[in-house]
């Protein structure tokens, strides 16, 4: 059983000051509203009830923390790029993200998770320049591989490589399929180093 199998729900928070104190270590998950961040994590954690997965994109609009043990935390961050929300709304989270990724010291990387059928999507490329200004580094996951052929898989695989360039070794990528489990391993792989850090 690995650690991340035994997270737990421990809060879910509307802003910032609600944060539990800076200390341990913490991920959080990052992505469009549609990307499957949801799965992701449940699929990870073998918990599918563990982050609320819903048919209408958008949903999470708050920051919802999972505890691996006492100084490790998942957190799942508000799905963002949804159209029905309001302009103001979008603006207050983008200041809240940013803030969160410059101001929480305990946070060591994020996974930012994207559809691979839509890569490198405008909302992600402000995560990724935002996270780059911070240097904090980032794992991309390309979910959804399950709807590509290998040789999709391969082009758009050659894409993300050629748009990550001007991040250098910040940011990292792998393909993810949350529906058929497949790239786990090397997620917990990203995950484990990045606990380890002190």
């Amino acid at each position: 059983m690995s650690s991340y199998q035994k997270a737990t729900f421990l809060l879910s928070v509307a802003n910032l000051t609600q944060l539990p104190p800076d200390e341990g270590t913490e991920i959080a998950f990052i992505g469009r509203s549609n990307a499957g961040k949801s799965s992701v994590i449940n699929t990870l954690t073998h918990n599918k009830n563990l982050a609320r997965v819903s048919k209408t994109p958008g949903r999470t609009q708050f920051i919802n923390l999972f505890t691996l043990d006492k100084t490790k935390r998942l957190a799942d961050l508000p799905g963002y790029g949804y159209a029905r929300v309001p302009a103001e709304v979008r603006e207050q989270w983008t200041d809240r993200m940013e803030a969160y990724f410059q101001e929480r010291e305990c946070l060591k990387g994020l996974i930012l998770v994207m559809d691979i059928r839509h890569p490198l999507q405008e909302f992600d490329q402000n995560i990724l320049e935002g996270s780059s200004q911070c240097e904090l580094p980032v794992h991309i996951l390309l979910n959804k591989a399950d709807k590509l052929t290998p040789n999709q898989i391969r082009q758009t695989e050659q894409l993300v490589k050629k748009g990550l360039e001007p991040y250098g070794k910040l940011v990292s990528f792998q393909t993810f399929s949350a529906l058929k489990k497949d790239g786990v391993k090397k997620l917990e792989h990203v995950l484990d180093q990045w606990f380890s850090i002190k």
